[in-house]
């Protein structure tokens, strides 16, 4: 199994987003940007998933970063790692 890295509360905010449209049995593709390199992987509900973090804190979410990654997944480009709205 491969495994992927992104800091505390972009995952938070990825899993909150990802677990959302695999619970409506939806498939989405999760695309970043890693050291020059773009990534993408391909999510499936039928296909396990695992989110591990470095804290047992979870982050408080973003409501405005929620809205903007879920019209992301819901676009045909897919959910992308973008930054973090400011004014929270």
């Amino acid at each position: 199994m491969e495994s992927f890295a992104f800091d505390d509360r972009l995952l938070t905010h990825l899993r909150t987003v990802i677990l959302g449209k695999l619970n409506l049995q939806e498939s989405l593709v999760l695309t970043w940007t890693r050291d020059g390199q773009q990534h993408s992987i391909w999510l499936h509900p039928t296909v396990p998933i695992h989110f591990e973090f470095d804290s047992e804190a979870t982050p408080e979410l973003n409501p405005q970063w929620i809205e903007q990654m879920v019209a992301l997944a819901n676009s045909p480009g897919g959910l992308r790692c973008v930054e973090e709205p400011t004014g929270t």
